[in-house]
């Protein structure tokens, strides 16, 4: 036992489990955590300028790392303005443990000053939500705070800090580190279902595989392409999950679902046997009506949460498991199973389709009307950008382009916010990836509306010397909505054109860096340049106002009376 104050308990507590820092805004109901980490080098308070920010920063950071992120706000109105970041956190399946100010526990339910149900407020968007409810507690609490953050499914906690309570000088405490509570698990499915889908498998004749979010988030790369390269199938990526695999293997056709490849849709519909790995076939990735599965396809589903299987798609065999475990699990039971001559052709049908999309994304190379379509944007990009590049997209229209046109070489590259969507959140996300992976070139791509919403964040990467580069294609719109109303409402538009300041003069006010792009042979160029600069950098470049993606969800928004 160890002899602390409260405050430096918590602070012990965070930094046994390995967190650098923790995002957040100044507040006065946790200044004890604050002043015990005065001085410190090991653990960080990062000020943020919105609770929004500091949210989507300890995302990305999460996602970059595998390690939870850790946010600290102030109760009330800095806890409320974390919520999207919660929700945004489990649907990514991100670890995030979430520290809230809250009242004194001796002036609770008296509508002190900014109390609110908390607890209340954040079960729906977390997968626990929790109160410190003694001092010497608090390092116990938060061990069950990171234990469900990143046991199974991986996501958000929340945990209330009563302010009384860390005010406590002289606590007895134990700080354990994480291998002795939290153990690291990777369970290979149950035997008798692995055989199922190896005899699946082995019988097929032209099976696919869909990898997914379970690959990223276990590093399962290799095992992943190992077992596709014994079986001959074309690896497709589910939604915003296209860093799955190295987007250069031979098998490697494309992202599936919304805004993605259409080789890929029919790599999955020429397939009798589908290997869904580490994917929920969410929302975006299969829509529910199985338009990317053949008639009388049989499904093999592996995921880590037994609720996943089967609830968007039926399936022939459900593995719970880890992609990772049960892709050497399937591989062990496989060898040699695929005869020479089925494996040249199944190749050969993959290598098609994957030179079919490249040659679709070299054409869009030679568009030069001005100002820029977005795909052509997205060409010069694919010619600048290194492979190793950490690629962060906006949800909105002008990022939607980039999902099937830029490549992934290396695992746990490509963020987002999958099927929340959540606008304004790639500056924020991206400043967390880089002070994740700080040698590691790290890029965000947004559209005009979304990057004005947490733009104030330029500051805070300036504070701090992190030099994300911020490409804002600048249409003059919201182009998502736009889109719908120029397609589906006959041109009635309310509200879906605005207007912006000069993006790349606001990064200078702030202290970085601004580059106005205008011209197709200059974007290559200025992303070099920008990718050296020791600062933060915004490249804005003007596209053509009259270019919008068609609806993804058309025929949901939009239905005839037939």
């Amino acid at each position: 036992m160890t002899r602390l104050t409260a405050g430096q308990s918590v602070v012990e507590a965070l930094r046994a489990e390995g967190v650098e820092y923790i995002f957040g805004v100044v507040g006065s109901a946790f200044l004890e955590v604050l002043d015990a980490m005065y001085g410190r080098t090991d653990i960080q308070f990062v000020g943020c300028r919105h609770e929004q920010g500091a949210g989507f920063m300890a995302m990305g950071y999460a996602r970059a790392t595998g390690r939870p992120g850790v946010c600290l706000v102030q109760n009330g109105p800095g806890v409320t303005n974390l919520l999207t970041c919660a929700a945004g956190a489990l649907v990514c399946h991100a670890p995030m443990v979430i520290l809230g100010g809250a009242p004194m526990a001796g002036q609770m339910y008296r509508d002190s000053f900014q109390e609110l149900d908390q607890l209340g407020v954040f079960r729906p968007v977390c997968k626990a939500a929790i109160q410190i409810n003694r001092s010497d507690r608090a390092p116990e609490i938060l061990r069950h705070a990171f234990r469900v953050a990143t046991s199974g499914k991986m996501g958000p906690v929340y945990v209330d800090l009563p302010r009384d309570l860390l005010s406590v000088q002289d606590v007895d405490v134990d700080i354990q580190a994480p291998e002795r509570y939290r153990p690291p698990q990777r369970p290979e499915g149950d035997v008798e279902r692995v055989r199922e889908a190896a005899e699946l498998l082995r019988h097929a004749e032209s099976p696919a595989m869909i990898v997914g979010g379970g690959v990223v988030w276990g590093e399962s790369h290799a095992e992943a392409v190992r077992l596709a390269e014994q079986l001959g199938a074309p690896i497709v990526a589910s939604y915003e999950r296209n860093d799955a695999v190295p987007n250069d293997h031979p098998l490697y056709v494309g992202p599936l679902g919304r805004a993605g490849a259409p080789e890929a849709a029919e790599a999955t519909l020429a397939a009798d046997v589908v290997l869904a790995l580490g994917t929920r076939l969410s929302h975006f990735t299969s829509f529910y009506d199985g338009r990317y599965f053949a008639e009388g396809a049989k499904l093999i589903q592996v995921e880590i949460d037994q609720h996943e299987i089967g609830r968007n798609m039926p399936v022939d065999v459900g593995i719970l498991g880890d992609a990772g475990a049960v892709a050497r699990a399937l591989s062990a039971s496989l060898e040699e199973a695929v005869l020479p001559a089925a494996l040249e052709r199944r190749r050969a049908a993959a290598a098609e389709l994957r030179g079919k999309r490249l040659r679709r994304l070299d054409a869009e190379g030679a568009l030069d009307m001005l100002p820029m379509k977005p795909q052509r944007v997205y060409a010069e990009l694919r010619r600048a950008l290194p492979a190793e590049t950490a690629l962060v997209f906006d949800a909105g229209g002008s990022p939607a382009y980039g999902y099937d046109r830029l490549h992934f070489g290396t695992p746990r590259t490509m963020f987002g916010t999958l099927d929340l969507g959540c606008i304004g959140a790639a500056l924020p996300q991206a400043i967390g990836v880089k002070m994740g992976r700080p040698g590691d070139p790290v890029v965000s791509v947004n559209g005009d509306g979304a990057f004005f919403m947490n733009a104030q964040e330029l500051e805070t990467a300036v504070r701090w010397k992190v030099p994300v580069v911020n490409i804002v294609m600048n249409n003059g719109s919201w182009g998502s909505e736009k889109a719908y109303q120029k397609l589906l409402y006959g041109e009635r538009y309310i509200e879906a054109d605005i207007g912006n300041p000069r993006y790349d003069k606001l990064a200078e006010l702030c202290g970085g860096r601004g580059f106005y792009v205008e011209r197709p042979e200059d974007v290559g160029e200025t992303m070099a340049e920008a990718l050296a600069l020791d600062t933060v950098s915004v490249i804005e470049i003007p596209i053509d106002p009259d270019e919008l993606p068609y609806p993804a969800r058309a025929a949901d928004v939009f239905k005839s009376d037939d």
